[in-house]
């Protein structure tokens, strides 16, 4: 029983061993696989539904909108309608029978090798494009047939999405299944826009190259029309040649690659030159043009692959419908216009909302004709001292914290190695002046040491957060003046100038605000201020700036009753005088407006092509004429704020010349006095001892001791224990001249060895440092001496003096007495001679009192009785003048270039506008200097010293006006004062 149990038991195991391995689990990788499947087939069934929904809603056919583009419609900054781009378009159509097999080829291998033979959709090209969106990512690549084209362009909106893709296939292949591939081409060319308001390729033909007839194109015409439409604005052949060249190119090369033109015809192709292609005459200006053209240049940039001519859009922008209209009158030359403009100018302007950067207005070009060239957006060029804020004055107050007070040797031309030398436009120097004359007077020198001294990449780092633009990391030195390869627009300057008149916020200037699809969806383009300064450096900036029109070489834009700050700034030219270029750029707390003129002139080569190039300006004052205008009429019955001084800021009154700056005493007298602004906490603390005053002494006696033959001297003097004071003792004897015996810091001293029977009258001066104070006196008389008879003597006679013309005296007498020698007193200082006659030499202008006394040759204490007489040396002659060793800076008259003319003086200085600006070939100014010297810019010297200078100084070799020691001294316009003495 129990065997028959074991083996029931062990078949048992041995069966259910059976079953287990019957119900074995399969390998992983075959689950694996099995779930791939399955993703994948509901991934397709996913897809097949959704493709079917996409397609489902897809939107219907419409014939009505198969032929025709939807323009956009442009709205002002109030929301009215101010241009409807469809209204200024024209078009022409043209049948499929018209069209030449040359434009189809051109067209086809331009655009869809295959047109003729897909169903509306090129699986080659998807493949590829496929490739291309997995590797660069979704939408780096299309593959659109022309059939695509035309069905996105007349139903779909343009965005990046499979949806849209998908429905934009489906359409196609609809589209192909209703109209036929000769119908589907000529809705494409005659739906297109080509550029210069022309739609269709017919008119394109017409507009670029004056031909009706479309068979009359040339391989090359043909090429330029098939190009077109992949950017119609850029390669606008009236307006960039050279880039319609280039596409050109890239169009025969794809004809050549399909098999449909030959190489050899390609090569002669690309030798015809596309200029002389195009007809003369040129479509006619629209109305705002330049702020159309940067509504479409800002699209076009923030909107990937949408058309404003096509799209049908409505764009919202900041046009001041008031501003635009009033600077394109401006911009007009006529008989309403005040500003005269001289033959070969061109001028441009932009308007900005100092506080927003919104675009208020642009004037692309003087009259706006021409080719239509927007020198307001497109014009670069040199910047002039227009840079001198940018590059220099607000670097160094940003990074160093400098006042506008800061001290700058402008002692001559700035020598840089391998380079011609660095020179103010007046070739005249001025030595120590401060941070704002210098920019006040656009002095060239002290800009370029102030950006060396705040060193280049912080200078550039500034710039560049104002949207200044440059090619290549290294700075120049002479990028401080705006004369080297560095080139900017009109639009970029105002934009960089605005961030100071808003408290160092700078926003990049717009035109556009938001954007509105025809489906309804909305894209907002109003971009972010930035904080890129210390709201301390634009105010300082400012404040500086506010004294370039106010007293320095933008007076000429000066408007009464608004408080505006500015920049002049002028180029030179190349190899011959005068300028190329003048700007300003200046702003008031509501609008920023940046104007610029250049020399142009319209020439034809040698070949009979119109062509332009740069001449010198008749008129360097134009900008200035053009600001004034323009901000008067849109300030005009506006409240204009001053601007703000921020807590950060604090003006503070210091003593003129001091150096570091020092704090004006109560004795400083009130012209040596200026008051600056200095960033909180870098203000000086130090006042300035110059003209203080000490206390004289007090409680001065003098006795004589009897036991030691002396006389004792004491004095009182209050004074704290920090002040360092020494007292200079100094006696006469018998009414002689003072002599100083010793120098003390204690209140009393000792006179030994006095003579019997003398008179010793007794003097004491308190000083310390440069100061001294009011003399204290007192008399003693020491006893003893015996009383002698004194001998008399006479007096002379027939005392003479004459000046002999040549810096001397001579003086003569007579004297009929016994034997003496005579004391001859000329103002105070005395010389005893023993003859009767003396030359005085070495005199200046000025009233001479002489006085000679005979003193007894056998006891000196017998005088006789003194004789005078006066002589005056007349003022020099002004060639004597001219003869002053130390330079002085030049007067208001010595104004040497166009920044500092006044209107009445601009005629006389023509001929010197080659001075205005500085050029990277030859070192000079880059704008306009001034040699007026404003009332803070006084003589640091004592009033003696300022004499002494009258005889002493020489004037600029390098022809600046003479201007005589006195009158700067009596105008306070000598900024020099320390560099020679």
């Amino acid at each position: 029983m129990a065997d028959q149990t074991s083996q029931t038991r062990t078949a048992r195991r041995q069966q259910q061993g059976k079953k287990i391995k019957k119900k074995k689990k399969k390998p992983i990788w075959k689950k694996i696989i099995l779930s791939i499947f399955l993703l994948f087939f509901i991934l397709f069934l996913s897809g097949v539904a959704v493709g079917a929904y996409w397609i489902a809603t897809a939107p219907d056919i419409d014939e009505e909108k198969l032929n025709i583009p939807f323009a956009s419609t442009l709205y002002d900054k109030n929301g009215e309608q101010f241009a409807d781009l469809s209204s200024d378009e024209k078009r022409k159509e043209v049948k499929f029978e018209e069209l030449p097999d040359l434009l189809i080829d051109a067209v086809t291998a331009t655009e869809d090798i295959r047109f003729f033979d897909h169903n509306g959709i090129d699986i080659r090209r998807i493949g590829g494009a496929v490739r291309a969106n997995i590797t660069s990512g979704f939408g780096s690549e299309g593959a659109s047939t022309i059939t695509q084209q035309v069905v996105e362009r007349a139903f779909l909106s343009n965005e990046k999405k499979i949806s849209i893709k998908v429905q934009e296939m489906w359409m196609a292949m609809k589209l192909e299944r209703q109209y036929s591939k000769e119908e589907i081409m000529e809705m494409y060319l005659n739906s297109i826009f080509y550029g210069a308001h022309s739609y269709g390729v017919a008119q394109a033909a017409e507009t670029y190259f004056g031909k009706d007839d479309l068979n009359d194109l040339t391989l090359p015409e043909a090429a330029i029309l098939a190009g077109l439409p992949q950017r119609p604005t850029a390669y606008n052949p009236f307006e960039n040649p050279e880039l319609t060249q280039e596409r050109m190119n890239t169009v025969l090369n794809l004809m050549v690659r399909h098999g449909k033109i030959t190489q050899a015809e390609a090569d002669e192709a690309r030798n015809v030159d596309v200029t002389s292609l195009l007809v003369e005459s040129r479509p006619d200006p629209t109305p705002y043009d330049a702020f159309i053209e940067q509504v479409r240049a800002e699209i076009n940039e923030k909107l990937d692959d949408v058309d404003l001519d096509s799209d049908g859009l409505k764009v919202y922008t900041t046009l001041d419908p008031d501003a635009q209209p009033y600077v394109e009158g401006v911009l007009e030359e006529g008989d309403s216009n005040p500003i005269n403009y001289p033959e070969n100018t061109q001028a441009a302007m932009v308007v900005l909302d100092t506080q927003s950067g919104a675009i208020q207005a642009i004037g692309g070009s003087l009259n706006n004709e021409g080719s239509g060239f927007n020198y307001a957006t497109r014009g670069i060029t040199q910047a002039g001292s227009t840079a001198k804020p940018i590059l220099s004055y607000g670097p160094a107050i940003e990074y160093n914290q400098i006042s506008t007070y800061h001290q700058l040797d402008d002692d001559g031309p700035y020598e840089i190695e391998g380079s011609n030398p660095i020179r103010n436009a007046s070739r005249s120097y001025n030595g120590w002046v401060t941070a704002r004359y210098a920019l006040q007077q656009s002095l060239n020198v002290p800009a370029v040491k102030l950006m060396d001294e705040v060193g280049r990449e912080n200078a550039k780092e500034f710039a560049e957060n104002l949207g200044i633009e440059f090619e290549s990391d290294y700075l120049d030195l002479r990028e401080a003046i705006g004369g080297t390869r560095t080139e900017v627009t009109p639009l970029q300057m105002a934009g960089a100038y605005s961030a100071f008149g808003n408290e160092g916020n700078y926003t990049e200037p717009y035109a556009v605000t938001r954007v509105e699809f025809s489906d309804g969806r909305e894209v907002d383009l109003t971009p972010d201020s930035e904080q890129v300064m210390e709201d301390y450096t634009a105010y300082m900036v400012t404040d500086m700036l506010k004294s370039v029109v106010s007293s320095g070489t933008g007076t000429n834009a000066a408007i009464p009753g608004l408080e505006v700050a500015g920049k002049t700034g002028t180029t030179t030219m190349d190899g011959q005088e005068g300028s190329r270029d003048a700007w300003f750029v200046g702003y008031t707390t509501n609008y920023t407006i940046a104007a610029w003129t250049g020399g142009y002139e319209v020439y034809e080569d040698e070949e009979g092509e119109r062509k332009t190039r740069r001449v010198p300006l008749q008129d360097t004052t134009l900008s200035q004429q053009m600001f004034r205008q323009t901000m008067s009429h849109l300030s005009e019955g506006i409240e204009t704020a001053d601007f703000t001084r921020p807590d950060s800021v604090v003006d503070v009154t210091v003593e003129r010349g001091t150096n570091p700056a020092a704090l004006a005493s109560d004795s400083t007298p009130s012209e040596n006095r200026v008051t600056e602004l200095f960033v909180r906490g870098t203000e000086p603390t130090q006042v300035s001892e110059r003209y203080e005053e000490l206390d004289a002494v007090t409680g001065l006696s003098a006795s004589y001791n009897e036991d030691n033959n002396s006389i004792e001297v004491s004095w009182n003097y209050d004074t704290d224990a920090e002040e360092d004071v020494n007292f200079n003792i100094s006696a006469s004897i018998d009414g002689g001249s003072m002599q100083s015996l010793s120098s003390t810091s204690d209140t009393s001293m000792e006179i030994s060895g006095v003579e019997e029977g003398a008179e010793y009258t007794i003097q004491v001066v308190a000083e310390r440092g440069s100061l001294t104070s009011d003399p204290a006196t007192t008399t003693v008389q020491v006893p003893g001496g015996e009383e002698e008879e004194e001998e008399e003597i006479p007096g002379v006679t027939g005392l003479s003096a004459e000046y002999d013309g040549n810096e001397a005296i001579n003086v003569s007498w007579s004297y009929d007495g016994p034997s003496a020698s005579f004391e001859v007193s000329v103002n105070g200082e005395t010389d005893t001679v023993g003859s009767e006659s003396i030359s005085i030499s070495g005199v200046t202008p000025g009233e001479y009192n002489i006085t000679v006394t005979p003193i007894s040759e056998e006891d000196s204490n017998v005088q006789g009785p003194s004789a005078s007489t006066s002589v005056t040396v007349p003022e020099e002659e002004d060639e004597e003048e001219e003869e002053a060793e130390e330079e002085e800076p030049p007067e208001e008259e010595n104004e040497s270039d166009s920044d500092s003319e006044t209107p009445e003086e601009s005629d006389e200085n023509e001929d010197n506008n080659g001075n205005n600006g500085n050029n990277g070939n030859n070192g000079d100014s880059s704008d306009d200097n001034s040699g007026e010297q404003p009332e803070d810019q006084s003589d640091n010297n004592s009033e003696e010293q300022q004499q002494e200078n009258e005889s002493d100084s020489e004037p600029d070799d390098e022809g600046s006006e003479d201007v005589s020691p006195q009158n700067n001294s009596d105008n306070g316009n000598n900024e020099n004062n320390n560099s020679e003495e």
